[in-house]
């Protein structure tokens, strides 16, 4: 086998940008991603493991059993479960507990070093568990900040679990920064301190956008029993959510601004405090049978929020809380990196085989053997693939191989990648074939 070496002009690297779009609704306590619902599969009744409104990491254990239960060999083999320690038909993360300290931190919560310390001997194993998911949160604020909490020195220095919100206060210093975009992004400007009012945080984890939410794609929607009544968007691409023009009671707050958006760190910050319609009044806090006219504070209610159905009398009314319906969507931006390799075959080159079936068939393989010599035939011939367009005539001999990998060596003649062809190509000595081949790295 021989090998070719790249030249200048055969690796390209490019960075690739595209902007994936979302869509999420919420209902009833519901979250739906990109309008896909729950997909039954042979062993699971939801293939993905998750609720629809999710995305499951690197998607490990698609299609599996419950966890838990003991199959029999035979059923093992049948299924294609993974067993595992335990019986346990899911994979699952895991390490053996050392001296270097190393733990799992999964979906809730980090192992605590006490937890570390008692629970486990060396040499155990420490498990995780997979699915990892993510989707979007609601989070109603209703006491923001309490670093002016009277007297209270410690409280005011944000050294003791008071009355404040840890969400907030992280964001509070992204929020003044983004002042120079707009003032509706201030802590404290002539619209309002966030310090003191009630606000409507809306996580939305970078898995569904990637490097940054694209600026001039979000759009947040309120519906009641199916009808839109208001929509806001990030018309002016500086973060504020104005409120458009659409929906039914949209005209008494049309063009004012409603939130911002912290493209870079994936929140949404509802302060809307002023009545969508005074017409429909729903249960929208949860702990609380008050119903409340739509504001733009209590978009998104049921979105992993605590908020449910059951949380209220269940009075009957025209206008509940399953009569609220919600829609977001924004484009994200991601970017990756694209390696591009030419990889020729020249003419005159490239036109050996080490497939056997290349040699004309029923030749003697060895010329002399013997206990000192290992000598093949030198005379063997090579199989003519060559096709011709009579019947009873056969073409003249060319070299001819048909190519079906490309391996790609490093520097030191290390495989460190094969490209497999869906159908091998046919190469004949007097033409020329380049390969494209491109690698996400």
């Amino acid at each position: 086998m021989s090998y070719r070496k790249f030249g200048k002009n055969d690796i390209l690297i490019n960075t690739l940008k595209a902007n994936p779009r979302s869509e999420f609704w919420i209902y009833s306590s519901s979250i739906y991603y990109n309008n896909r619902g729950a997909q039954e599969g042979q062993y699971a009744t939801n293939v993905r493991m998750t609720d629809p409104g999710f995305v499951s990491l690197y998607e490990y254990n698609i299609d599996k059993g419950p966890s838990g239960v003991t199959y029999d060999a035979a059923q093992v083999t049948a299924s294609g479960f993974f067993t595992g320690p335990g019986s346990n038909s899911y994979i699952y993360p895991y390490l053996t507990k050392d001296s270097s300290r190393i733990s799992l931190h999964m979906t809730s919560s980090a192992m605590t070093a006490g937890e570390w310390a008692a629970e486990f001997a060396y040499g155990d194993q420490i498990t995780g568990s997979y699915p990892q998911y993510a989707s979007i949160r609601r989070e109603f604020v209703t006491t923001p900040s309490a670093s002016d909490a009277g007297t209270d020195t410690d409280c005011r220095k944000s050294t003791t679990d008071c009355a404040h919100n840890y969400t907030y206060m992280s964001l509070r210093t992204m929020l003044d920064h983004y002042g120079a975009l707009s003032d509706h992004y201030k802590v404290s400007s002539s619209y309002g301190n966030k310090n003191t009012q009630q606000l409507n945080i809306i996580h939305i984890p970078s898995i569904f956008y990637g490097n940054k939410i694209k600026p001039g794609t979000v759009s947040l929607r309120w519906y009641v029993t199916g009808s839109l009544i208001a929509e806001v968007a990030d018309l002016k691409q500086n973060g504020e959510l104005v409120q458009t023009n659409k929906g039914i009671h949209s005209s008494g707050l049309s063009g004012s601004v409603q939130g911002v958006v912290l493209y870079n760190e994936g929140f949404v910050v509802l302060t809307g405090s002023e009545a969508i319609t005074n017409v429909q009044s729903l249960n929208l806090i949860a702990g609380s049978d008050a119903r409340k006219y739509p504001r733009w504070k209590y978009w998104g209610a049921g979105a992993r929020d605590g908020v449910k159905d059951t949380n209220f009398d269940g009075a009957s009314t025209r206008y509940t809380f399953r009569s609220a319906s919600f829609g977001m969507s924004f484009q994200g931006e991601t970017t990756t990196e694209t390696m591009t390799l030419y990889a020729r075959a020249n003419r005159g080159a490239v036109n050996f085989s080490n497939n056997p079936t290349a040699i004309k068939y029923n030749q003697e393989l060895l010329e002399v053997t013997s206990s000192h010599i290992y000598q093949e035939n030198k005379e063997r011939l090579i199989k003519n693939i060559v096709t011709s367009s009579y019947g009873d005539y056969e073409e003249n001999f060319r070299r001819q191989v048909y190519i079906s990998k490309i391996a790609v060596y490093d520097e030191q003649k290390n495989l460190i990648g094969i490209a497999t062809l869906a159908d091998p190509v046919l190469k004949d000595e007097n033409e020329d074939y380049v390969f494209k081949l491109k690698l996400d790295l």
